[in-house]
């Protein structure tokens, strides 16, 4: 596995960790659906967390959050819908992202709630 992948994989997990530690029930990882993937789907008080999570050793050339765009959004919010009628959920659903920057062997994690909203 390259270097990235594995960092990536990495982020993904120490994600899943805070999640768990924050009170989240994790239903789903690596969510699939035609050209998009969920990282996460959670859930928490009746809401249904959409989890996109990324990792980066560094965010000086941009911070790492504004690497969602609007393309990635849009994919993100055809696999959430589709998950939820796949699965019949009747729940709030909302879109976070948790960033993970690695600072030689530590990481910091911040989760952005509602992080955004679906384009109309």
């Amino acid at each position: 596995m390259a270097g990235h992948n594995e960092l990536g994989a990495k982020g993904e997990q120490l994600a899943v960790n805070y999640l768990k530690e924050a009170g989240y029930t994790i239903l789903c990882r690596n969510y699939r659906y035609r050209k998009a993937e969920i990282d996460i789907i959670a859930s928490k008080e009746g809401i249904l967390s959409i989890v996109e999570v990324k990792t980066r050793s560094s965010d000086y050339i941009r911070p790492i959050a504004e690497t969602v765009d609007r393309r990635k959004i849009n994919f993100l919010v055809m696999a959430a819908d589709n998950y939820v009628i796949e699965k019949g959920w009747d729940m709030e659903v909302r879109f976070d992202i948790i960033t993970v920057l690695r600072s030689k062997e530590t990481f910091t994690i911040e989760h952005m709630e509602n992080a955004f909203f679906p384009f109309q």
